[in-house]
């Protein structure tokens, strides 16, 4: 059956879902450079690290952030606007993931750094991208079994999880950028909190349009006040060239061993729970149903990005989380704003000098901005589990202990440092990994795997759960027909029937089935 995008108003006419609405180009420009400026610190502090840490040079550094940028506009595009059935197309920007920070860093050091360590890192960041691509296209009850085990207790923890580790990023942002020799100083925190405060009054005014550019706003005026203070630089602009652009394999052909692929083969099974929370998350503030289908077309993405960047010179990739608290702060719904988003990222990473005047806002007020993102991040984990039954205790169990575990790497980062094997202290010195992995298995124990109410769906391919239906608005006399549920029950509230128009294309490409 042909898909409907499409969906009925309450006086018969055909409305598009706001998902898929194409906006007037200059909102397009401006909320999705918006999403550029809220993605970008985390976006290169991924190379920033992991590059100082490997000595590589000042100039290879700068490579490496730049073919970032450049994969992660590829990426998103790919997630947001979709190619066949790859692609969530829900507006979700993909970023380099955080978690896969400290095991690449291990590997790297393993291998010596330097030039030599990123072919290794490549090599297992390809491959464990080809694997997650492949998983995603596992059977339809294969593929159930498995998101059996991300019910809104465990997607919930999860998302809540992600915020609260993110959150003192944004703060060691506001406080100067750690390391940085004016780290702590009070005038960076005056910027964080002035630019904090700048946004939370675009909000309270409660204008839409206002609202729905505070982050952009805030950082524009944020860096304004910095620059005539002579705390905003932009010498380096002028210094950068015009013209960077990222080939493949710049660094040398792939090393392809065994040890670094288990470990990144690993980093990824925390990915594809980060992803899932995060569409779920995102469906759920857009008022999208999202299904397991959706679920796989995003893991799809998430793979082929991956194995894209380890061509590209870049790393893992996952739906960015810092990302969704903007849609849900901004109520701008579009997908087509991050696909705009994803050419901005594709011209900052052509363009060094462009890419140097988006690096030169002060790390004081993209503290403040990020902060504000960060914690509705954490909201919107927490709104997740307010489907969930906490009074029952196994379930406050779940969610208690799995953020316990999750604070551990921060609070006791010695018990990872000096009393544990450094292959072992690469994969568990995370609290995403920690968190995730202890929600899931606590859920196992406590309740097991969530119910499967798909067991009339077809079992010929994950897509054969997400068989189009049209949908009608009340009163509109048609009567929807039923679809067997494609996640468990308890995994999503499912959206108002008037908002469940199918997630892909409104106009199809070929090879969409």
């Amino acid at each position: 059956m042909a898909r409907v995008a499409a969906r009925l108003s309450t006086d018969g006419k055909q409305s598009t879902h706001p998902v898929d609405e194409v906006l007037p180009l200059p909102k397009l420009a401006l909320y999705g450079f918006q999403h550029v400026l809220a993605f970008y610190a985390g976006a290169v502090i991924v190379p920033i690290i992991v590059g100082s840490a490997l000595k590589l040079s000042p100039e290879q550094l700068v490579y490496l952030i730049n073919a970032d940028l450049f994969t992660c506009g590829i990426a998103s595009i790919i997630q947001a606007w979709g190619i066949g059935r790859i692609g969530a197309r829900l507006p979700l920007i993909q970023g380099v993931t955080f978690t896969a920070v400290s095991p690449m860093i291990a590997i790297g050091l393993g291998a010596g750094g330097g030039t030599a360590a990123l072919l290794v890192i490549y090599g297992a960041v390809i491959t464990a991208g080809i694997a997650t691509f492949a998983f995603a296209w596992l059977p339809a009850k294969a593929f159930r079994t498995v998101m059996r085990l991300f019910p809104p207790v465990v997607t919930g923890t999860v998302i809540t999880v992600l915020g609260i580790v993110l959150i003192p990023v944004g703060l060691n942002d506001a406080a100067g950028g750690l390391g940085s020799p004016d780290f702590g100083e009070p005038k960076n925190f005056a910027y964080a909190g002035g630019t904090m405060l700048f946004i939370l009054i675009l909000m309270k005014l409660g204008k839409p349009f206002l609202s729905s550019i505070a982050i952009l706003l805030g950082l524009v005026v944020g860096t304004g006040v910095a620059f005539l203070l002579g705390d905003a630089k932009f010498g380096d602009v002028g210094n950068s060239d015009w013209i960077g652009v990222t080939t493949p394999f710049h660094f040398g052909v792939p090393k392809f061993e065994w040890f670094p692929i288990v470990l990144m083969l690993i980093v990824m099974l925390i990915t594809m729970v980060e992803t899932t929370g995060d569409t779920y998350a995102v469906g759920d503030i857009v008022g999208k149903e999202v299904d397991s289908e959706t679920v796989a077309r995003a893991l799809r993405a998430d793979g082929a990005a991956t194995a894209l960047g380890g061509v590209l010179n870049s790393f893992p990739y996952v739906a960015f989380a810092e990302n969704v608290g903007l849609v849900r702060m901004t109520k701008v719904k579009s997908r087509f704003v991050v696909v705009a988003a994803g050419v901005f990222m594709i011209v900052l990473g052509l363009l060094p000098k462009a890419a140097a005047i988006v690096a030169a806002v002060p790390h004081g007020v993209l503290g403040g901005a990020a902060t504000v993102m960060f914690a509705m991040v954490a909201l919107a984990g927490i709104q997740t589990l307010g489907k969930v039954d906490l009074k029952e205790e196994k379930n406050a169990l779940i969610v208690g202990v799995s953020l316990a575990f999750a604070l551990l790497p921060a609070t006791v980062p010695v018990f990872f440092t000096k009393h544990m094997d450094a292959d072992l202290s690469s994969l568990l010195n995370s609290g995403v990994t920690l968190g995730a992995t202890a929600a899931i298995v606590l859920n196992l124990i406590f309740n097991g795997l969530a119910a499967d109410n798909a067991h009339d769906a077809p079992e010929t391919g994950a897509q054969a759960l997400a068989e189009a239906e049209v949908d009608t608005a009340p009163g509109s006399g048609a009567t929807a027909p039923e679809v067997p549920a494609a996640v468990p029950a308890q995994s999503a509230s499912p959206a108002p029937s008037a908002e469940k128009a199918d997630d892909a294309d409104p106009t199809p490409s070929p090879s969409a089935p």
